[in-house]
């Protein structure tokens, strides 16, 4: 019972961090998000939110000086996301960069197979994050909640793979790519409109520093 309790005023002190922190920029929230989630209480935030980019970056977050370093790494390539990829949604988070696109831009309608206007975004996306190697990037698959739930599970996982297969085979090193399918579990967008189902469709790129920028961010932090 006290450690439930525990875990809930943790939840809680993190979004009052978060919502607390609306005045500052997007580095410095990084470096502060960092100081009081680890992994374990990031997956608990992102259940909650229902935003399972939100609470991986967060679990991955370093904080501190470390922190900030690769905050204003992350902004420099999310401003550049944004200006090369129009399509899609982009959001600083923490340490880190949510990279949304709706399912009706990479595929066509209960298709695992990459439209041809998806391969046009994505190689977008991949120049981009081909100057910027030394990040990893979790590729999720998300539904509506129409259908079954195994299929669905079945269908975001396909989606996904589909995605890093193609990232892959346009120059992304594989040890940087992971994937992960939801299915229906973590809908964010309201399932009981069309609107709502339309935008759960999606397919989400999650970007974090990999070891050797952590490193270096450390050492320029001097720490």
């Amino acid at each position: 019972m006290k450690r439930n309790r525990f875990k809930m005023i943790m939840v809680l002190c993190s979004v009052l961090l978060i919502s607390s922190c609306a005045s500052l920029n997007k580095t410095q929230k990084g470096g502060a998000i960092g100081t009081v989630a680890g992994g374990a209480m990031g997956a608990v935030i992102g259940k909650a939110a229902g935003n399972t980019g939100l609470g991986a970056i967060i679990g991955a977050a370093v904080g501190g000086a470390t922190g900030a370093v690769i905050g204003n790494k992350m902004d420099k390539q999310a401003q550049e996301i944004k200006n090369t990829v129009p399509d899609a949604k982009v959001e600083r988070v923490g340490e880190g960069i949510v990279v949304e696109f709706s399912s009706n831009v990479l595929f066509g309608f209960d298709s695992k197979s990459l439209s041809q206007e998806a391969k046009t975004n994505l190689d977008k996306l991949v120049k981009v994050l081909n100057v910027y190697p030394d990040t990893d990037i979790e590729i999720q698959g998300h539904t509506d909640s129409k259908g079954s739930v195994s299929y669905n599970q079945n269908l975001s996982e396909s989606r996904a793979q589909e995605v890093s297969a193609y990232l892959f085979s346009n120059g992304i090193a594989r040890s940087r790519i992971r994937t992960k399918g939801f299915g229906e579990s973590v809908p964010k967008y309201n399932n009981n409109t069309e609107n709502g189902r339309s935008q759960n469709r999606r397919v989400e790129f999650l970007i974090t520093a990999n070891e050797k920028m952590k490193n270096e961010a450390q050492k320029e932090a001097g720490q």
